[in-house]
């Protein structure tokens, strides 16, 4: 059965990629963005299966609005992907409040607006999939991405408890947990600090560390996503990467041990 998929963020990256699967697959894409232009030629070669959405996820009146008009398009949602986010990079202290707003905005409330939004619809048909796309690095945060990692954590932690909310109406969430990607998010959709200079060995540290390598195209990981909607009974979570499965994998033993290390004092405490 031709599947309907809606897509936050689906004019670059990860969006893309995956909007350009589904609709290879056979399936019909909304694909909402705050820009659909880039999704032009997409729409000329599915003119019949695509429908482009301007969307600002911040805005929740419109993303309610948003999901009443992809429901439009096809008659159904079948997948939701809440993929739309942006970066902030830099220290905590150099972060303005404003900053640190507009981040959580997107990468937070956007996604929980979305996940409102769509539930009312996948309930009364009687189920659907929710793709939550957060990242590998939830499990703790790391120098100069940690609001961003605090977002997807947040967003990770909520998912959970929308799981068990509604796989009583027969809605199936996954937390997709990406490795890193050539998505332009560090450049496009970047918002960077005013670099203060108490931390610039660090930055200069982190910046080598990191190197120039901006990872693997994105329609590598869209293989994954496509096996995953397939399952019929998919997995909680799933980190989407080799090389970021074994860096998970590492990160979870090192704080099992480093809890074993303070089992004698945390056990002087009897809750």
């Amino acid at each position: 059965m031709t599947r309907v998929w809606f897509i936050t963020g689906a004019s670059r990256g990860l969006g893309r990629a995956f909007a350009e699967a589904a609709l290879r697959a056979g399936d019909r894409v909304v694909g909402a963005a705050r820009d659909v232009e880039p999704l032009a030629d997409l729409a000329r070669r599915y003119p019949d299966d695509l429908a482009r959405l301007p969307l600002d996820v911040t805005d929740r009146a419109a993303v309610f609005a948003a999901a009443e008009r992809a429901v439009a398009a096809f008659g159904r949602l079948d997948i939701v992907v809440n993929n739309a986010g942006a970066m902030l990079l830099g220290m905590l202290e150099e972060a303005t409040e404003e900053q640190i707003r507009a981040h959580f905005d997107v990468n937070l409330f956007g996604a929980i607006w979305v996940t409102q939004a769509v539930l009312p619809y996948l309930r009364a048909q009687g189920g659907g999939r929710i793709l939550q796309v957060t990242t590998m690095g939830t499990g703790g945060g790391f120098p100069m991405v940690g609001l961003y990692a605090a977002g997807k954590s947040a967003l990770d932690s909520v998912s959970e408890a929308v799981a068990m909310e509604t796989e009583q109406f027969g809605v199936k969430l996954t937390i997709v947990q990406m490795g890193g990607y050539d998505t332009g998010l560090f450049t496009t959709g970047t918002t960077m600090t005013t670099p203060d200079p108490h931390y610039q060995e660090l930055r200069d540290k982190l910046i080598e560390m990191w190197g120039d390598d901006a990872g693997p195209a994105p329609d590598t990981a869209a293989p994954v996503i496509m096996g995953l909607v397939d399952l019929p009974e998919p997995p909680r979570r799933l980190i989407v990467g080799a090389a970021s499965y074994d860096i998970v994998q590492q990160a979870l033993q090192d704080r099992v041990a480093k809890y074993r290390d303070w089992e004698h004092l945390s056990r002087k405490a009897p809750g």
